[in-house]
């Protein structure tokens, strides 16, 4: 669906929507907004679209891995810069990897770049996701063997997936996609465990064997909004103590899956109709848990 087409049916939505605000629990009015919302035609313009191309899930951890990576920026450059890279590296990207030599996928990438995120350092994190691959069968199984070896944290399974693939990058894959062991809500790599381990409408998923009960929100300007507006956290900051604050939120209504409105939510904002979302229809007056927040 074209942005603008997005844009009318969340405008009519809204609309519909408001002369009745939710009297019921919040969990309603959630399940609602993601009965309405959560549609693989309202993806469009998102990253994650990129990932239906490829209907293997080896192919898939690869390529969504690639649109994770870029996703920051304005979202028309990201859509460019992945589309880019994606189409370098052919319809399988994750034979291409494997079967490139160092200096192949160098050359592949060498005038490639998205803001801060050079090809080099795109080549650099592609060897190290293939000598990853190559030890483990898959990235899907690195992280399952992570989580398994640490039953409590899902950050320390995460923290030591990206270790491992710093260590086969040389260093690079902790430049390129960051790593919570400094602090950081790793909106991106909440992302990508969100599109790879639960698999609805929107998300595809593809790695079997990880609770989605145990995922993190992925905290971006949008979700922290939300996360103040439903006061599950007051943090002036979106960094990883705001994450887990909103993700027990969260929890508390959807035990099982705690990341399952992540999408439905952040699509008024992302669309620019969140001041209107959260303020026309006053769904702090239908619904005690809500709490206005300070700004949009």
């Amino acid at each position: 669906m074209k942005p603008c087409a997005a844009r009318k049916l969340c405008s009519s939505f809204l609309a519909s929507e408001q002369a009745h605000c939710p009297e019921g629990p919040l969990h309603e009015f959630l399940e609602g907004l993601y009965a309405r919302l959560n549609r693989r035609e309202l993806v469009h313009p998102d990253p994650l679209e990129f990932l239906y191309e490829y209907p293997d899930p080896l192919d898939r951890e690869v390529a969504g891995l690639v649109a994770a990576a870029l996703a920051y920026g304005r979202v028309a450059q990201i859509l460019r810069s992945v589309r880019e890279v994606l189409r370098r590296i052919g319809p399988s990207p994750r034979d291409m990897i494997l079967c490139s030599g160092e200096q192949q996928l160098e050359l592949l990438l060498a005038d490639f770049r998205h803001r801060f995120t050079s090809g080099s350092q795109l080549a650099g994190l592609l060897r190290g996701v293939a000598r990853t691959i190559a030890r483990h069968g898959s990235l899907g199984e690195c992280f399952r063997m992570r989580m398994s070896q640490d039953h409590s944290s899902t950050l320390a399974a995460l923290c030591a997936w990206v270790g491992e693939l710093d260590m086969a990058s040389g260093g690079i894959a902790s430049v390129v996609l960051s790593s919570p062991s400094g602090g950081s809500s790793c909106k991106r790599l909440h992302l990508y465990l969100r599109w790879m381990v639960r698999q609805d409408e929107v998300d595809p998923g593809g790695w079997e064997g990880v609770d989605a009960s145990r995922l993190i929100v992925p905290l971006d300007v949008h979700m922290h909004r939300v996360g103040r507006t439903l006061g599950f956290t007051t943090r002036a900051q979106a960094d990883l103590l705001a994450a887990l604050e909103i993700t027990d939120g969260f929890r508390r209504i959807c035990p099982q899956a705690p990341v399952r409105y992540d999408f439905a939510l952040t699509r008024p904002g992302i669309w620019g109709q969140a001041e209107r979302f959260w303020r026309e229809r006053r769904l702090a007056d239908g619904i005690p848990q809500l709490q206005r927040p300070d700004r949009w």
